[in-house]
C-alpha cells in the first residue's frame, strides 16, 4: 500500500498548479531604490534593467524563446536564475537592450536595425517566422523590477484593462479586416499587410519615498503603448508618419529599425507594496467569484441537510430497530444491516484500487496509512503505488516534450533539467514511498467491526438509480457544479495567459469540493447499502471522482469555444496537459469520496448489534 508520503505524481500537480498564468516574477520580493545620476547616496541604483521573457499566444500553446524571433539582443545577454517550474513551463528570461537612466528621459532612441534580403534563404526565414508570429498574435512579456512592463487600454463600457504583454504586431487579412492589435490604429489598412511594433512609448512610475522612510525611490509601475513607425533614417529616427508594414507576399529587401521612448512619472498614492494592484482591479471578476462562491454553498447545505436527516432521523431510527428486534424479526427485514457480514469483503481489483488511493492520498498531502486488504502482494502495492500513475503521466510528458523540441518551442524541457525530474522522483519520490510502506506494514492491521461472511450475500435486483452507473453519473455532477466558474478562471490563467490571484476564492472552492465529494458519496452508499448492494469500494471512489470526467468535457468545451488554437503540435499539447490534469483530479476528488465513504460505513456497522 502507498504511503502518505508526497509523490512525484503530487510533485507534477505542484508544479502545474504554481504556474504562473502570465509568467512573471511574483510580487513579494526585496524592494530596490533608485537615484538619478550624480546622487551621493550609495543605497540606491541608478540604471534601470528591462528583462525580457518568452513570447506566448492564445493561437498557439507553443511559447518561443526571445532570441527565436529575430529582435534586438543585448551584447551582454545575462540570464537571472530560474526555478524549476519556471524552466519545466518555458520560461526564458534574459537581459534586453532596453537599458534606462533613472529620472532620465529619452525621445525616440534607437535601439538596432534589422534587415532582410529575401534572396538569403536563412534571412528569409527570420522574416517569415516574424509573420507568423504577428499572424498568431505573439506577445512580448517585458520585465522592470520584477514586475510587468503593461499595456492599459480602454474596453468594454469604458473600462480599463492592463495586459501584462503586448504583441509583436498584428496583421489585416485579404479582405481587409484587421486582426487583433490592427484595430487600434486606422492607418492599418492595406489588404494583406502585416505591421510590425517596432517602437514602445514607456512610461515608468515611482514613488519618491517621501514620509516612507527610505532613501531614493522605488518604481511602482511600467506602462508602455506600441507604435508602428517605419524610420525613413535609421541612424536619426523619427517617431511619427507611415506605420511600419511589411507585404504579405514579400518581393523585396525589408529594413526594420526598433525605437523606444521613456518617461518618468512621480506618483507618491502608489504604495511599493501594492504596485500590483492596478493589474488586479483592472481584472472585474470579483462579484462572478462570489456569485461562484454563493452557488457552491447552496449545493453544500443542500447536501448537509439530506445528509444530516439521514444521519439524525432515518440512520438513528434504522439503528434503534435493527438493535430492538430479535433475530427471527431480523431476517424478514430488509436494508443496510442485512448486508452485514459482506460490506467488508474485499473488492475486485483491490490492488488497483489500494494504488489509486495510494496516489490520491499523496496528492491530498495525507500522512496517514491507507487501507490494506489482506497485506497482499504488498511489495507489488508498493512498487506500483510509486510508478504506475507518476509512469503515466511522465510517458505523456515526456511526448509532448518530444513535440515540442521538434517544434523549437522554449517550453521544451532541457536535457539537463528531465535528468533532474528523474532524479527527483527516483532519488526522492520512489524511496520516501518505501519508507512509508515500511512503516505502514509495521502498524496493526485496520480491524473492521464486524466480520465478514465466507459465502457472498445475493445481490438483489437493483432498480436504476440504485445500479453502479447512474449513481456514479449523478455523483460527480454537484461537485463539478461547485467548481466549473472557479475552473474557467484556472483554465484562463493557463491557456489564455490571464493572471490569476484569487487564492483566497480558491481555497474556499477547495474547502466546499471536499465536503461536497464527501456527502454526495456517503449519500450514495446509503442508498445502495439500504438496497442491500454491498459492493461500495470501488462505487464510491468512482462517485466522486467521475468528477474528472466533467472537468474533461469541460475541456473539450472551452478549447472550442474560447481558445483560437490552431495547429496539429498545439492541439496534441493541449489534450495532453488536459490529461495530466484530468487525471490528477481523478485521484483526487476518487480519494476524498471513498475515505468518506470508508468512514460513514465503519461508523454505521459499529454501533449496531450483530449475532
Amino acid at each position: 500500500m502507498g504511503s502518505g508520503t508526497p509523490s512525484f505524481l503530487g510533485l507534477l500537480c505542484a508544479l502545474l498548479t504554481l504556474r504562473p498564468g502570465s509568467g512573471f516574477y511574483l510580487p513579494g520580493l526585496a524592494p530596490v531604490s533608485f537615484c538619478p545620476a550624480g546622487s551621493s547616496s550609495s543605497d540606491c541604483q541608478v540604471n534601470i534593467q528591462l528583462f525580457v521573457n518568452r513570447l506566448d499566444s492564445i493561437e498557439s500553446v507553443l511559447p518561443y524563446e526571445y532570441d527565436f524571433f529575430d529582435f534586438c539582443k543585448d551584447d551582454q545577454e545575462k540570464r537571472p536564475s530560474e526555478n524549476l517550474g519556471q524552466v519545466l513551463f518555458g520560461e526564458r528570461i534574459e537581459t534586453s537592450p532596453y537599458k534606462f537612466s533613472f529620472m532620465k528621459t529619452e525621445t525616440c532612441a534607437k535601439v538596432c536595425t534589422k534587415s532582410y534580403d529575401v534572396s538569403k534563404q536563412e534571412e528569409r526565414t527570420k522574416l517569415e517566422f516574424l509573420k507568423k508570429g504577428m499572424q498568431l498574435n505573439y506577445q512580448h512579456h517585458w520585465i522592470v523590477d520584477n514586475m510587468p512592463v503593461t499595456w492599459c487600454y480602454t474596453v468594454e463600457d469604458n473600462q480599463k484593462y492592463c495586459n501584462p504583454g503586448f504583441p509583436i504586431g498584428c496583421y489585416v487579412d485579404g479582405n481587409g479586416h484587421p486582426k487583433d492589435a490592427c484595430v487600434i490604429n486606422a492607418q492599418f489598412n492595406e489588404k494583406n499587410t502585416f505591421y510590425v511594433f517596432n517602437h514602445v512609448d514607456i512610461t515608468i512610475t515611482y514613488h519618491s519615498g517621501e514620509g516612507e522612510g527610505w532613501t531614493g525611490a522605488r518604481l511602482v509601475a511600467a506602462t508602455l503603448e506600441p507604435r508602428s513607425y517605419k524610420h525613413e533614417d535609421e541612424n536619426k529616427p523619427v517617431c511619427e508618419g507611415e506605420p511600419m508594414s511589411i507585404p504579405g507576399i514579400t518581393n523585396s529587401n525589408v529594413k526594420i529599425t526598433y525605437s523606444y521612448s521613456v518617461t518618468f512619472t512621480k506618483n507618491n498614492n502608489i504604495k511599493w507594496a501594492s504596485r500590483w494592484d492596478y493589474i488586479l482591479v483592472s481584472m472585474p471578476h470579483t462579484n462572478i467569484q462570489w456569485f461562484s462562491i454563493m452557488n457552491s454553498l447552496v449545493i453544500v447545505l443542500f447536501l448537509s441537510g439530506m445528509v444530516a436527516m439521514i444521519m439524525l432521523r432515518t440512520l438513528h431510527k434504522d439503528i434503534a430497530r435493527y438493535n430492538q428486534v430479535d433475530q427471527e424479526e431480523a431476517q424478514e427485514e430488509s436494508g443496510w444491516k442485512q448486508v452485514h457480514g459482506d460490506v467488508f469483503r474485499p473488492p475486485r481489483n483491490g490492488m488497483v484500487l489500494s494504488v489509486f488511493l495510494g496516489q490520491g492520498a499523496q496528492i491530498f498531502i495525507m500522512t496517514f496509512i491507507t487501507l490494506s486488504f489482506g497485506g497482499e502482494k504488498w511489495k507489488t502495492n508498493v512498487l506500483l503505488t510509486a510508478l504506475l500513475c507518476p509512469g503515466i503521466i511522465f510517458a505523456d510528458f515526456f511526448v509532448m516534450n518530444l513535440i515540442l523540441w521538434v517544434e523549437g518551442s522554449s517550453a521544451a524541457i532541457p536535457f539537463g533539467t528531465l535528468v533532474a525530474v528523474l532524479a527527483l522522483w527516483f532519488g526522492i519520490s520512489v524511496p520516501l514511498t518505501f519508507v512509508g510502506a515500511y512503516f505502514g506494514f509495521k502498524k496493526q492491521a485496520i480491524e473492521h467491526p464486524v466480520r465478514t461472511n465466507q459465502i457472498p450475500r445475493q445481490i438483489p435486483e437493483q432498480s436504476f438509480f440504485t445500479k453502479p452507473l447512474p449513481g456514479i453519473i449523478m455523483g460527480g455532477i454537484l461537485p463539478f457544479g461547485c467548481i466549473f466558474i472557479q475552473l474557467f478562471f484556472i483554465l484562463n490563467s493557463i491557456w489564455s495567459h490571464q493572471m490569476y490571484y484569487m487564492f483566497g476564492f480558491l481555497f474556499l472552492v477547495f474547502i466546499i469540493l471536499v465536503i461536497t465529494c464527501s456527502e454526495a458519496t456517503v449519500l450514495l452508499c446509503y442508498f445502495h447499502l439500504c438496497a442491500e448492494d454491498y459492493h461500495w469500494w470501488w462505487r464510491s471512489f468512482l462517485t466522486s471522482s467521475f468528477t474528472a470526467f466533467y472537468l474533461l468535457v469541460y475541456a473539450v468545451h472551452y478549447f472550442f469555444s474560447k481558445l483560437q488554437i490552431i495547429g496539429a503540435a498545439s492541439t496534441i499539447l493541449y489534450f495532453g496537459y488536459t490529461m495530466i490534469m484530468v487525471l490528477i483530479f481523478f485521484l483526487f476528488t476518487g480519494t476524498i469520496g471513498f475515505f468518506a465513504c470508508f468512514w460513514f460505513v465503519s461508523k454505521i456497522y459499529s454501533v449496531v448489534k450483530v449475532d
